[in-house]
């Protein structure tokens, strides 16, 4: 835990940009009625049954300290999707830094050997070179900042019925843009001082060692 407070409280750096990626899921609705579209005076109405139309994976990857954000699509969230979407942060999202430090949760796509999986050695070792991964705390999601970035999203733009990839990926562009366009950033400030006073009980006690004075022989 500590470890990543540390990372939040860092000063930014260009050549190792901190990173903080997340994954959700969003499950794709149609409707089984044709909406009655929105009349002056009136809400639009939509009717309570719809249909399934499959689930699409989410990728976030958010940096707190420049405001900058990307959101992306898939048909799942394998070891190769998550392998193709670090090559695309390192190559063509931060294609001049030397080193990306990637905050992520302990999901187990989520390490190096998934790039190995994806990419012939010499390409893996490549891109494993230019990546530090940092996990939270199983129990300790919340040190993620790429969630804030999900609920916002939530909240925007996926809170509503989606029927097909295509809308669906729009929609995502379309957001991205905007939030890329204002910048928003997390300014943390809960430090690791902070959590030694407010965590205390996640921290192992130590009790003091009795001090034995030493007594010379005769």
């Amino acid at each position: 835990m500590e470890v990543i407070l540390d990372l939040y409280n860092s000063q930014p750096c260009e050549e190792e940009p901190l990173i903080a990626m997340d994954e959700a899921s969003k499950q794709l609705l149609g409707h089984l009625y044709s909406p009655i579209p929105m009349q002056p005076g009136q809400d639009k109405k939509e009717d309570y049954h719809y249909t399934r139309e499959g689930v699409q994976a989410l990728f976030m990857f958010f940096d707190p300290h420049r405001g900058w954000r990307r959101v992306s699509n898939r048909d799942s969230r394998t070891r190769l999707d998550w392998a193709e979407e670090v090559r695309q942060l390192l190559d063509v999202d931060y294609p001049l830094a030397r080193k990306v430090k990637l905050v992520c949760d302990n999901l187990n796509t989520h390490n190096i050997a998934s790039l190995y999986e994806a990419f012939p050695a010499p390409e893996a070792h490549r891109l494993a070179r230019r990546l530090e991964i940092y996990h939270t705390p199983r129990n300790g999601s919340w040190l993620n900042v790429a969630e804030i970035e999900l609920s916002v999203l939530s909240a925007q733009c996926l809170d509503r019925r989606i029927p097909t990839v295509e809308e669906l990926n729009s929609e995502l562009k379309s957001w991205q843009k905007e939030r890329n366009q204002t910048a928003s950033k997390v300014i943390w400030r809960f430090s690791t001082s902070d959590a030694r006073v407010k965590l205390k009980h996640l921290y192992p006690v130590f009790e003091e060692e009795e001090s034995v004075e030493s007594i010379a022989p005769f």
